[in-house]
C-alpha cells in the first residue's frame, strides 16, 4: 500500500468559523437524490472543514463534481450557523460524482484518509465539534466493505501513531451547503485560512499524487 501522507496544521489559532462571515445566511434546499450508474457513482466523506475536502477532491481526474453540504444528522435543511452551533448532529461533508473507470472508490479513500488525521476525535486542528468529525457514509455493501478493510489494513500496518476514530456510517440526506460555500477556496485564495490551512494540504496533495490531478503542476 503507498504509503500514505497527511497535513497537520499547527500552532495557528486559525478555524474556519472564525474566517465565515455570512454564517447567519439561510438557504433552505432539498437533500441531494442519489443515482449511480456505470459510468458516474458517489462517494460522501467528511473529515473536518468542507473547505478543505472540497478543495482536495476537485484536483482529481475522474472527478466531475465536489458539493460540500451537511449530512448525518437530525434536522431538515440545517443552515451553516445552526451545524456550527453542534445541534444538528450534521457534519460538514462533501458529496463526490466520480468517473469509476478513471479514478476507483479506493483511490479516494486513500487520498482522503491522506489529507486529513483520521485520529482525532471530532477535531482537525483548531476547527473543533462534532461537525468536524471523520466519517465514511456509503451508499453500497461494496463502498462499506472497502471502507472497513481499508481502516483494517491501516490499523494492521500501524500506519498512524494513534487509532483511527474514523465512522462508517450509512449515508443519510445530503443538504447542499449555502451557495457561498461551493468552491470557497478557488474563490478565496487570499484568505487567511485557505492560506494558512488549505493551501499546505494542495501544494502536499501536488507532490504526493501529482499522476492523479487533473493540472498538470
Amino acid at each position: 500500500m503507498k504509503k500514505l501522507f497527511f497535513v497537520l496544521i499547527a500552532f495557528t489559532t486559525i478555524s474556519c468559523q472564525s474566517q465565515d462571515k455570512k454564517s447567519n445566511y439561510s438557504q433552505v434546499k432539498e437533500p441531494i437524490k442519489i443515482k449511480m450508474t456505470n459510468e458516474m457513482e458517489v462517494a460522501t466523506f467528511a473529515g473536518g472543514c468542507f473547505w478543505c475536502t472540497e478543495a482536495i477532491f476537485l484536483e482529481l481526474k475522474g472527478v466531475e463534481k465536489v458539493l460540500p453540504g451537511y449530512i448525518g444528522g437530525t434536522v431538515q435543511n440545517p443552515t451553516y450557523k445552526e451545524v456550527c452551533n453542534g445541534t444538528t448532529g450534521h457534519a460538514e461533508a462533501i458529496q463526490i460524482t466520480f468517473n469509476p473507470k478513471i479514478i476507483s472508490y479506493g483511490e479516494l479513500l486513500e487520498i482522503f484518509f491522506a489529507t486529513h488525521d483520521p485520529t482525532t476525535l471530532n477535531r482537525q486542528g483548531n476547527d473543533e465539534g462534532t461537525q468536524y468529525r471523520s466519517e465514511v457514509f456509503y451508499y453500497t455493501d461494496t463502498q462499506k466493505q472497502l471502507t472497513q478493510d481499508y481502516i483494517v489494513l491501516m490499523t494492521t500496518e500501524k500506519t498512524f501513531k494513534n487509532p483511527i476514530v474514523t465512522r462508517v456510517s450509512p449515508a443519510s440526506e445530503f443538504f447542499i451547503a449555502e451557495d457561498y460555500h461551493q468552491n470557497y477556496y478557488n474563490l478565496n485564495k487570499t484568505q487567511s485560512y485557505c492560506s494558512y490551512v488549505i493551501t499546505p494540504k494542495i501544494e502536499k496533495l501536488k507532490k504526493n499524487y501529482k499522476q492523479k490531478l487533473k493540472s498538470n503542476f
